[in-house]
């Protein structure tokens, strides 16, 4: 199976080919994969070396002259690094964009803290009018990296090596009903579904998955909570523990409830490991996850 990163490489060239307005911009990573985009579309796909801060505001730039602009890099270089561009190039101006990124939480842990960011989904949630897609399988990728370039406003594709076996339908808003149960809500995001498939297997739980995390589906969190014998909810994120918690608080705020924000710890790991090292140091891998969830809802 591919990734999601050669899935984005294959579907943004076909995007070039097929929409005028779409261009590509980036920051040497990946730049391999669009040999041929670069040599069919000279001025639709730049590379500005490694200049993260200059990647977005040339993609502002084109996109106040109607151009639909994708940025790409690692995630701690696309929303950290330039998080000003960002926040003044694309928020204060107006205008719309796709960042989409690699690298994920811990991707690559041999690439150290720098190349880490599970911290950028609690970054943009600073600013305003952001759609953060996060897919659990390159078919999801595909989907939702063609409904953010079809639109017009900002929007984060947060791609990642982690992936569940299965693609699902994904339509760019609104959580999916994956098991229907009385004792709870878990909210699997992206490609944390399948290891809370596995921990919450037998218990009597609702589980939702979750590829748009922002806007966040309160409507569907509260139509789930509801159903069910009692309001806990347990969100388990691929990036930053917690990321979510507020906006869960909101959309139950006028019933008694009680929420849980599972995701990586704030803490660094200095040890490089391998993925799945650093998904069982932060309790996310489908052991830890039974444990925590049946600790919650039944505690």
């Amino acid at each position: 199976m591919d990734t999601m990163r050669d899935r984005f490489i294959t579907t943004t060239t076909r995007l070039l080919d097929e929409d005028p307005r779409t261009a590509l911009l980036l920051a040497e990573i990946s730049r391999d994969g669009f040999e041929r985009a670069e040599q069919a579309h000279p001025h639709r796909v730049i590379n500005v070396g490694i200049r993260e801060q200059l990647l977005i505001g040339a993609g502002a730039g084109m996109a106040l002259t109607g151009v639909r602009p994708i940025m790409h890099t690692f995630a701690s270089f696309l929303v950290e690094r330039p998080f000003e561009q960002v926040k003044l190039d694309l928020g204060h101006q107006g205008v719309g964009g796709v960042l989409v990124s690699a690298g994920a939480s811990f991707d690559w842990p041999a690439g150290g803290f720098t190349h880490m960011s599970p911290g950028d989904v609690a970054l943009l949630d600073t600013l305003e009018d952001w759609t953060v897609h996060v897919p659990g399988h390159p078919d999801e990728a595909e989907a939702l990296l063609r409904h953010a370039v079809a639109g017009d406003g900002r929007v984060y594709v947060r791609l990642s090596l982690q992936s569940n076996s299965a693609g699902r339908p994904v339509t760019g808003s609104g959580f999916s009903t994956v098991r229907q149960g009385t004792g709870g809500t878990v909210v699997a995001v992206g490609p944390m579904l399948d290891s809370v498939l596995t921990a919450t297997e037998g218990l009597d739980t609702t589980v939702l998955y979750a590829t748009t995390v922002r806007p966040f589906d309160a409507a569907g969190l509260r139509r789930a909570a509801g159903a069910g014998r009692g309001t806990d909810v347990v969100l388990v994120e691929p990036f930053l523990a917690g990321t979510s918690t507020a906006v869960a608080n909101d959309a139950l705020a006028d019933l008694p409830h009680r929420v849980l924000g599972l995701g990586v710890g704030r803490g660094e790991l200095r040890r490089y490991g391998q993925m799945t090292d650093h998904l069982a140091s932060h309790g996310l891998d489908a052991h830890a996850l039974r444990e925590r969830i049946t600790g919650f809802l039944h505690g």
